[in-house]
């Protein structure tokens, strides 16, 4: 007899998922991380003992977004002239990127997914830095991540989350509201267990874990305008769509992350555009047929 699982109890529909362990190189860069002294000889050795992932960090820093002059051969080199941080994150969501299901659930597409997180995590990193954010490289890794739960649970509760689709379809009401409402929880909040179940640095738990509520983020004496930013980054229209439905709130969002100065986001978007092309090929996803300057030039909102 197969087992009830109470689907308002998050721990519970995550521990009946049978979730993947993380690859060997991947959990000794996390263990690599707690010591600050360890630098590029010591991450080095894990990447280099792990081919496919070694590959992937040169094809990495080897993309066209670097530009390096020459060729870049040596791992130790990449983490020396890119940085730990970047090469270890990298890592790290290619390690994730690599466990996560393609459940072949009706309209879900797991490329479409990675394509929108992509975006997105470009997204996050250039407002990041254009707001001097010191942890930038860990916005891009946390909005790249904030959605890697859909695919687990549209696998873990099928009936429910086929409900779930029709109805985000039809009323154009966001995910995470009407995940909410039935569970008790949304899909943030399971990309945040996630990330503390495979022992990812908790910075990528805490910048996840509320991306849907980014008044509750700015509201308060102490906002966190990095966690805005991976929440307003959610709030860009997904390659497939139509319409863009969270328009007026995005654009209200920028301007409450930016109150004394003027953010060009024609530029950023722009900007966002080219990097994503460069990315793309890093990643294995196909560009968008409609860019995000494509979108933002339809609107006749200004910030």
């Amino acid at each position: 007899m197969a087992k009830i699982v109470d689907i308002r109890n998050l721990n519970e529909v995550l521990a009946n998922t049978q979730l993947p362990a993380l690859p060997t190189s991947a959990m000794r860069l996390l263990e690599l991380s707690q010591d600050a002294n360890n630098g590029p000889a010591e991450y080095a050795m894990p990447i280099e003992a792990d081919a496919g992932l070694m590959g992937q960090v040169l094809r990495f820093v080897n993309s066209s977004y670097f530009g390096f002059s020459r060729e870049i051969s040596s791992i130790q080199q990449a983490l020396t002239l890119v940085g730990v941080r970047t090469i270890k994150n990298f890592a790290l969501w290619s390690a994730v990127f690599s466990l996560v299901p393609n459940p072949k659930f009706g309209p879900f597409d797991l490329k479409n997914l990675w394509q929108d997180s992509l975006r997105r995590a470009v997204f996050a990193r250039s407002l990041g830095r254009e707001l001097r954010l010191p942890n930038s490289e860990d916005l891009f890794a946390a909005a790249l991540l904030q959605d890697m739960a859909i695919p687990l649970l549209l696998k873990a509760l099928p009936e429910e989350y086929e409900g779930l689709i029709e109805r985000r379809c039809k009323t154009r009401i966001r995910l995470s509201t009407l995940e909410r409402e039935l569970f008790g929880w949304d899909h943030a909040e399971a990309a945040a267990a996630l990330c503390r179940n495979w022992r990812l640095p908790e910075e990528f738990a805490v910048l996840i874990e509320r991306h849907p509520a980014l008044d509750e983020l700015l509201d308060g004496p102490t906002p966190r305008i990095d966690a805005a930013c991976v929440a307003l980054a959610s709030l860009l229209p997904s390659c497939r769509d139509e319409q863009w439905d969270e328009e007026s709130e995005f654009i209200h969002g920028v301007e409450r992350v930016t109150p004394s100065r003027t953010v060009d986001l024609p530029t950023i978007m722009s900007s966002v555009d080219k990097t994503f092309e460069e990315f793309a090929p890093v990643l294995k996803v196909q560009v968008p047929s409609k860019s995000l300057s494509d979108w933002f030039s339809q609107s006749s909102a200004s910030v």
